[in-house]
């Protein structure tokens, strides 16, 4: 398997016009602020990219853990993701970037998660995963500079992952990224997910309009399915780091939110 190419956003416009019957509507939730936020990172990097967000979320008063996935199989970046579920002392913000939306999506049935919020995100329903996402490209989309596995794992050309990956953040962190890549493997790339999370419980979502691994319409075709509160903004895919403000700000929404 060679996957060199991402999303086709017209299927999933189709899908999500299937799909509005049985979307899952926001549930009537406590009016009190849920103070616990758990950050769950995507392929191709770790949580330390998290680190502008959990300082603003920190500086509001939140309880903030990031999980570390091994990225190695779906199962597994769950599995790490519920074990730091297990360390909260009530109610959580469940967050997910990119491939990450795939694990907050079967992590966030656990019943400490109140709440899910996608940035730039795989929202998959039952029995999708990533390579079922991106199987059929939309013509005209970006191509992510995906090479070919080596032994299991995926990583981005390092040339192209600025450019690709982080447009609008910094050229010397962009450049540290593009060399401190953690190998994505293909096996959490084919990870299927059970039932998702979003069908029972309320989501929010993240579109970034100068995004170049998700094509943006895909985000919105898979926001509108998952029933979830949509917020776009400008950035690449690198959101999380370029514009923390505007992530944090949705994290807290969904946090004091009674919807």
């Amino acid at each position: 398997m060679q996957p060199t190419t991402f999303i086709s956003w017209r299927a999933m416009l189709g899908f999500a016009s299937l799909a509005i019957g049985v979307m899952a509507p926001n549930a009537v939730v406590a009016a009190e602020r849920i103070k616990n936020v758990v950050l769950v990172h995507g392929g191709f990097v770790d949580g330390g990219g998290w680190e502008p967000v959990y300082k603003l979320l920190k500086a509001k008063g939140f309880n903030v853990s990031i999980v570390q996935n091994p990225t190695t199989s779906l199962a597994a970046d769950v599995a790490a993701t519920k074990a730091v579920l297990d360390a909260q002392d009530g109610p959580v913000v469940l967050v997910g970037h990119s491939y990450g939306g795939v694990v907050i999506s079967e992590a966030g049935n656990d019943p400490k998660v109140s709440r899910l919020v996608y940035i730039a995100a795989f929202a998959p329903d039952k029995g999708e995963s990533v390579q079922k996402l991106i199987a059929n490209p939309a013509p005209g989309a970006p191509v992510p500079p995906i090479l070919p596995p080596v032994n299991g794992f995926l990583m981005l050309d390092k040339a192209k992952f600025a450019a690709a990956f982080a447009g609008d953040v910094k050229p010397e962190r962009a450049g540290f990224l593009a060399n401190a890549q953690v190998p994505w493997g293909v096996d959490a790339l084919a990870g299927e997910v059970s039932t998702p999370a979003w069908r029972s419980k309320p989501s929010w979502y993240l579109v970034t309009k100068d995004d170049k691994m998700i094509p943006p319409d895909a985000q919105r075709a898979m926001s509108k399915r998952a029933g979830a509160i949509v917020v776009e903004s400008a950035g690449s895919h690198a959101v999380y780091e370029s514009k923390p403000a505007a992530v944090a700000a949705l994290i807290e929404k969904a946090a004091v939110s009674t919807n």
